[in-house]
Order: C-alpha cells, then sequence, then structure tokens
C-alpha cells in the first residue's frame, strides 16, 4: 500500500515505540546471563522466581503509562497544553505512591510471596533477597511507566527508547561489576537493576519537570488529578488483571498434559510475546493518535486514522504470521527442544502464525480505545471475553496443546468481536478535554 503523511505519522511514533518495548524485557534477560554465568543454576532459579513476581507487578501497574498517555494526548490536543502536563504530573504523583505503597506491602510479605512457587530452600533466600532488594527500585520502575506515557501523550516515543536502550545499557553494566567484579552475589544483580531503574525515572523526571516549568505548571500533587488518573487506572487495571487470567489458566492447563506439552507451550508463548511487541507498538501510536485528535474536536481525523491502523495492524498481522511459518522449521533447533518437544512446537506454531492478523487488529483497537479514554468498556469487554475464553481452555486440556492454543484463538475472535463493534459505534468519539 503506498506511503501517505497519516502512514509517515504512525511510523514516527510507532518504531521508536517497538524499540522501547523490545529493550524493557533485556533487563531481565541481561541479569539471567550475568547471573548465570557467575553464580550457577540457583542463583538463576532464585532470580526466575522474584522476576517472575516484579515482571506481574510491572504488568499489573502497565496502566500508569496507558492511562496517562490518553489524557495527556487528550489536553495536548484540545491545545490545554498546561493541563496537558498537570496530567502527567499528577501521573507521576500516583505512581510514586504506588511505588511506596508496594513496598509498604510486599517487603514483610516477600517470603511468603517466594514461599508459594516452591522453590528448594536456598533458592527461596536467594529470590527473598532479589526480591526485596528489587521492590526499592518498584518507585523508579513505576515512574519510568508514567513518565513514558507522558511523552507518548505529547507524541514522542524517541525520548522513551533513548531512556530504555541507556537503562539496560548501564543496568547490564551494573550488573557485571557488582556480581563478576565486586562479588556481591546475587544481590549485586538486583542493586544494578534498582540503580539503573531509580536513574532512567530520574531523566524523566528531569524532562516533565522542565516542560512543567515551561508552562508554569505546579509541581505538587493534585487530589482531584490523582482521582481522575486512579479512576481510569482501575478500569484499565481490571482489563489487564482479564489478560493476566487468560495467561495464568492457559499455563496451568500445560502444566496438566504433562512437561513436553507445557515446555512447547512456554516456547510458542515466547513467541508469541516477541510478536506481541511488534504490534502493540502500532497500538501505543493508536493511543496517542486518537487522544490528541479527539482532543482537538477532530473526529473524521480519528475515523481515517483508526482505518488506516487497522490495515497497518492486518498487513502487519500477515507478515508476522508469515515470518513464523518461514522460521518454523528452525524454532525447534533454537531452543534446543527435544523430539516430543519439537514435534509438538511444529504443530502448535500453524495456530500462533495463523492468529496473528486478528491479533493485529485486536491490538490496535485495544489501543485506539485506550486513546479515546474508553477504558470502562475496555474492561467489561475484557471481563466478558475471558468468561468466554474459559470454557474453551479446560475443554482442551484432554486435547494437547494445539487445542488450547486455539482455545487462546477463541479469547482472540471475542476480544474481536467486542472491540470491532465498538470501533463501528459513535460512542468512544467524545471530543474535547
Amino acid at each position: 500500500m503506498p506511503i501517505t503523511a497519516r502512514d509517515r505519522e504512525i511510523l514516527r511514533l510507532a518504531v521508536p515505540a517497538f524499540g522501547a518495548l523490545v529493550a524493557e524485557p533485556l533487563f531481565l534477560l541481561a541479569d539471567y546471563a550475568i547471573v548465570g554465568h557467575g553464580l550457577g543454576t540457583t542463583a538463576v532459579g532464585a532470580l526466575g522466581v522474584a522476576g517472575a513476581v516484579l515482571t506481574t507487578l510491572v504488568n499489573l501497574c502497565v496502566f500508569l503509562a496507558y492511562g496517562t498517555t490518553a489524557s495527556v494526548a487528550r489536553q495536548s490536543g484540545a491545545g490545554n497544553h498546561d493541563r496537558a502536563m498537570r496530567s502527567g504530573v499528577d501521573g507521576i504523583w500516583l505512581a510514586l505512591g504506588i511505588g511506596v505503597a508496594l513496598i509498604a506491602v510486599c517487603w514483610p510479605l516477600a517470603p511468603a510471596i517466594v514461599e508459594v512457587f516452591g522453590a528448594a530452600q536456598e533458592q527461596s533466600a536467594q529470590a527473598v533477597t532479589y526480591l526485596r532488594i528489587s521492590l526499592l527500585g518498584a518507585p523508579g520502575m513505576l515512574v519510568v511507566l508514567a513518565g513514558t506515557g507522558v511523552l507518548r501523550g505529547l507524541q514522542d516515543t524517541v525520548t522513551p527508547l533513548v531512556v530504555a536502550v541507556g537503562s539496560f545499557a548501564l543496568n547490564a553494566a551494573l550488573n557485571a561489576w557488582f556480581v563478576l567484579g565486586l562479588g556481591w552475589g546475587i544481590a549485586g544483580s538486583a542493586w544494578g537493576t534498582v540503580l539503573a531503574q531509580t536513574l532512567g525515572a530520574a531523566v524523566y523526571l528531569v524532562v516533565v519537570v522542565r516542560g512543567a516549568l515551561r508552562l508554569g505548571t505546579a509541581l505538587t500533587p493534585r487530589l482531584e488529578g490523582l482521582r481522575q488518573a486512579g479512576t481510569a487506572g482501575a478500569a484499565l487495571l481490571i482489563r489487564t488483571i482479564c489478560l493476566r487470567v487468560v495467561l495464568l489458566v492457559a499455563t496451568m492447563v500445560a502444566t496438566r498434559m504433562g512437561q513436553a506439552h507445557l515446555a512447547a507451550f512456554a516456547i510458542a508463548t515466547q513467541v508469541w510475546t516477541l510478536l506481541a511487541f511488534a504490534l502493540d507498538a502500532i497500538a501505543i501510536a493508536g493511543q496517542a493518535i486518537t487522544g490528541r485528535s479527539l482532543g482537538a474536536g477532530d473526529v473524521a481525523a480519528t475515523k481515517d486514522a483508526t482505518r488506516r491502523m487497522v490495515q497497518w495492524g492486518i498487513w502487519s498481522g500477515i507478515a508476522l504470521g508469515g515470518l513464523v511459518l518461514a522460521a518454523r522449521p528452525l524454532l525447534p533447533g533454537l531452543f534446543d527442544a527435544d523430539p516430543a518437544v519439537a514435534g509438538l512446537l511444529l504443530a502448535v506454531l500453524w495456530p500462533v502464525a495463523l492468529f496473528q492478523p486478528v491479533c493485529g487488529v485486536v491490538f490496535v483497537l485495544d489501543g485506539v480505545l485506550i486513546g479515546a479514554g474508553d477504558q470502562r468498556y475496555l474492561a467489561w469487554a475484557g471481563v466478558w471475553t475471558t468468561l468466554a475464553y474459559l470454557p474453551a481452555a479446560f475443554l482442551a486440556t484432554g486435547f494437547g496443546v494445539v487445542a488450547l492454543w486455539c482455545a487462546l484463538g477463541v479469547w482472540m475472535f471475542a476480544r474481536l468481536i467486542t472491540l470491532v463493534r465498538r470501533a463501528a459505534g459513535t460512542a468512544w468519539l467524545v471530543t474535547g478535554a
């Protein structure tokens, strides 16, 4: 399809957003590599347990980025630049408050949280150490989410990319120094990550504070703003919890199928997650463009951008699905899968590939409706689509991992129906500040 001015705008936002999304999981990947090299299998297992807890916390708090993007973009599009920055400042204060609350709640509960995973005693002790130190970086970690939302709302996805890459490089360097150079053990890995996250947050604070001072925006927390951010965040949190329930149930069902099915499912999930990053980059562009155009009162531009981004989602899904099918014969060897796992993986990659065009539309429309501030609808849609998925998931228990992935396809098609139905109407096209 010919490249238009609208396409260039989408790519200007989506390409850097994709880079930032890919950089985020590299934090833990660098930790795994350095800990595995310097401390051995026990420490890697401990990192796996603590990392699962921290990843869950980040995923549950991603509303700090999405909600802030929508509110800042809408106010900016309406020409209310002071109110846009005010929304960003409120989002950052909310992030700080939640980060401090996480430390207060999770620090004393760290042993009990780790115990849920049933790790061996030595692994548990190291996991508690890593988790407790890492919790000190929670305020910084959440400020990064909120700060990213502010800049995306201002149509800037390049700065988050620079911060993400810089934080990753600093994290890797500090981890190598603390673990391999100073011999601090798994605590050194945690401290390296905390420092990298905190410095990344400091960059966002400097950018936002400078913008606020330039506009004369107050930097103190505003109760009404915190309430509004929290209300929008609560709806997005319900949506996120539904997503986590779907993946958790799928993992539980795969576990019941046996080790080979679980391994094939885990590898397929990693492939799907990587593809999701690419599609989610278009969704992030959708959040920023939709919020700005609706704030400016331009419904026609909103519809045009939505139509074009859906096309990008479909074609990107087709391309990514084709890439999976082309790489399919090589993937079992890449993950060093044994013959039983390899056979299952080759089979399950077919539905993974074939569902990508559906995923493309779902991700884009999800981002568009978030940008429109339609979080309440997304929360209810998340509940209903999860309820549609659960029977299919449990029915797949006796039929293997391919059937389980088809159950995930039921979930994606349910999301497709709810999102297309909403986007085809006008209830979400609320204009102005």
